[in-house]
């Protein structure tokens, strides 16, 4: 079993990636080469503008290449808590924009031809505990009279063997708009596209001073210092105080880890998801699995808000659940264990702010894929002055000096939503 990303083991980082130098200076510096930096990055060279991605690691290196790869409908705060925080009009707003979000991806691996297994199956939320199919039973009669969204069908336990393979659940709610696909090979066919639009790709250019100037910003890097009329901290759940303290003071790293099988048998693919189905479970700490483009069980989860967890411990847990939901596994090899950060804010919600005039755009809770890659592209629209602003900017962002001590109270965090999902 390999500690390491199955995606990015299966595909290195593409030779032709048209990586660049550092420039002395740049109108755009954007810091993070993940779904937002390069969304971001792609929309701006492709209006001619001057942009440079600044990467500490290899491109795509963080969450962008080591998440699950799906996408499906919503923020991670949940729709009722928009709708009493900032009225129907408004929360009706944010859940049709996440269902863009996923058209959008749609649309630009289409325009850019992205080989990355990209298919719109859908999902199936699964109801961990009865009382728990009883409240899809009234989220999709909300859905439906307050967004207009009549898409999610409800699935009787008796029913849902047409959906997965398992006994394990109690009924479920299906949705046909969601999408998978591989994330490394869509981050470095994003990477590509930005880089062949005129964006300079500048990987091992940590950022480690940021200092405002008369004329914009000077960035430190090992590689040198970049001059910059402006900066996007597109980080997510690596941003570090270091840079950006009011930013990070509002988004804490949590760790998700996710154990993939050796290719399966197609006869056992097709019973464990008889349509090709993504799942995720109702649980607090909830798991989340699909069957990759190239025939593997795919078995993720936040047994641990830490992300230090070790892998081999991360694998063991994993393993047990796994076989819990799907038996029929036993005795199938897992391959790869790994982790990656996930940017969680107070609210649940993603954020568009300034620190010292410095733009950042972050929060995704692990909706990276779809909602990071369409605030990617509206930064650049913002960038370009195609968009006046986004609501994510408008929104109230909870802050907390503490945030950056997050190894200190994660833990009775954690403790917290084991409790509760050990009482439900």
């Amino acid at each position: 079993m390999k500690l390491t990303p199955l995606w990015t083991d299966l595909t290195l980082r593409p030779a032709d990636l048209p990586l660049a130098e550092l420039p002395e200076q740049t109108d755009l510096a954007i810091i993070g080469s993940g779904y937002t930096g390069l969304h971001a990055a792609r929309v701006v060279a492709g209006q001619g503008g001057d942009v440079t991605v600044l990467e500490r690691e290899f491109i795509g290196y963080g969450a962008s290449s080591r998440n699950g790869g799906m996408l499906t409908p919503g923020l991670k705060a949940p729709i009722k808590a928009m709708a009493r925080r900032y009225g129907m009009e408004k929360a009706r707003w944010f859940w049709n924009w996440s269902l863009d979000a996923i058209d959008h991806v749609d649309r630009v691996i289409a325009e850019e031809k992205i080989d990355c297994g990209w298919a719109r199956r859908g999902h199936v939320a699964l109801a961990y505990k009865p009382a728990h199919f009883e409240h899809f039973r009234g989220h999709q009669k909300w859905l439906k009279e307050n967004m207009g969204d009549d898409s999610p069908e409800l699935i009787g336990r008796d029913e849902l063997k047409n959906e997965i393979g398992s006994a394990a659940y109690y009924g479920g709610l299906a949705n046909e708009t969601s999408g998978g696909l591989d994330p490394a090979r869509y981050v470095f066919g994003l990477a590509r596209a930005a880089g062949q639009r005129g964006a300079r790709l500048v990987e091992n250019a940590g950022v480690t001073r940021i200092r405002r100037t008369a004329e914009g910003y000077r960035l430190t890097t090992p590689r040198g210092e970049l001059r910059a009329k402006e900066v996007l901290l597109a980080t997510n759940g690596y941003t570090t105080p270091d840079i950006a303290p009011k930013a990070r003071s509002g988004i804490m790293p949590v760790g998700s880890y996710i154990i993939a099988t050796e290719p399966l048998p197609e006869a056992l693919q097709k019973e464990l998801s008889p349509k090709g189905r993504m799942f995720y479970d109702s649980k607090q700490y909830l798991n989340y699995f699909r069957v990759s483009p190239d025939g593997r069980m795919v078995f993720g989860g936040r047994n641990n808000l830490s992300t230090s967890l070790g892998l081999e411990e991360s694998a063991r847990r994993l393993e047990r659940r796994l076989l819990e939901v799907y038996p029929q596994l036993a005795g199938v090899p897992l391959t790869h264990s790994w982790t990656g950060k996930l940017g969680v804010t107070y609210d649940l919600m993603p954020h568009i702010g300034r620190e010292k005039g410095m733009w950042y755009a972050y929060g995704y809770g692990g909706h990276g894929v779809s909602i990071a890659s369409y605030l990617g592209y509206e930064m650049g629209r913002i960038f370009t002055g195609q968009q006046s602003g986004s609501p994510f900017q408008d929104i109230p962002h909870p802050r907390f000096f503490f945030t950056r001590w997050d190894k200190l109270y994660l833990p009775f965090v954690a403790q917290y939503y084991r409790i509760i999902d050990a009482l439900q």
